[in-house]
């Protein structure tokens, strides 16, 4: 599973250069899209040695890369940009290959997902969600975006540029809520700015090259609920009469606060009895 670049051609491994040379084979999402990758680097194959491996036949494209590889070939597969069976084709060929008892060797590289994080210090903490596209349909959208609401942790969403101002509109309902956009990562435009969710649809109005190019966006952790304080009122109730997970369970479910914070707190409790 080779991860290929998402802009910059010179983001590719000398571990990937070496393994797409040796390679008996190449299954890729478009053949000729990854046949002018391999030009760029001086690999170019014959087209018989190259295998159309996409969304509409990955399933029966997968069998031929499994009968490849029992007569001992080598086969590589390369998304069009970025790392595969993530948002793009791969997670069914990989499923093929393993149950068929052979081995599925991952080749790290770029990914939108990370190139993002890291430039957006919203996920210090390491925990995030991966949403990836979100419905095309404007309700489905707008569901999917309420049950957001109130995620505590960075959601990275991957859009189209046919469809960001429509992703713009549904995000302005989280008001002054954060989000890091990443449009052309690793490319020559490639820009990267962090705007309120309210006012992402003026920053993509602002200039009409904005709305060009593929997206990737980090919407930064809802900030915590103040505490209240009935959480603890109510661990220190059940405590006495109840094991501590229970008890921080019950405390979680009757005042809304999250469990880890009471669970911490019940520990405290424990060692001051």
């Amino acid at each position: 599973m080779v991860a290929t670049p998402i802009g910059n051609l010179a983001d590719i491994s000398l571990r990937t250069l070496h393994l797409l040379e040796i390679a008996d084979r190449v299954a890729c999402e478009d053949t000729r899209h990854t046949q002018a990758l391999l030009r760029a680097y001086g690999l170019e194959r014959a087209g018989d040695r190259l295998l159309a491996l996409h969304q509409h036949n990955e399933a029966q494209a997968a069998q031929q890369v499994v009968a490849w590889l029992n007569a001992g070939e080598r086969v590589a597969y390369a998304s069009d940009a970025g790392t595969p069976a993530v948002s793009d084709p791969g997670a069914r060929l990989a499923a093929a290959v393993r149950e068929a008892g052979l081995r599925v060797v991952p080749m790290p590289g770029a990914s939108s997902v990370t190139t993002l994080l890291s430039a957006a210090g919203c996920a210090g903490e390491g925990a995030f969600v991966f949403a990836g596209f979100l419905p095309s349909k404007a309700g489905e959208r707008d569901a999917a975006v309420a049950a957001l609401a109130q995620e505590p942790r960075p959601v990275v969403l991957l859009e189209a540029p046919h469809r960001i101002e429509a992703l713009a509109s549904s995000l302005a309902v989280l008001g002054d809520r954060l989000v890091t956009v990443g449009r052309e990562l690793t490319k020559q435009f490639e820009e990267i700015a962090t705007v309120p969710c309210a006012r992402l649809g003026d920053w993509l109005a602002a200039n009409p090259q904005r709305t060009r190019g593929e997206f990737a966006l980090a919407l930064h952790g809802a900030p915590a609920a103040p505490k209240t304080g009935e959480g603890e009122r109510v661990l220190a109730l059940l405590l006495p009469e109840l094991p501590v997970k229970t008890a921080v369970k019950l405390a979680a479910e009757i005042s809304g606060e999250p469990r880890n914070a009471l669970y911490d707190a019940a520990l405290r409790m424990k060692k001051e009895t």
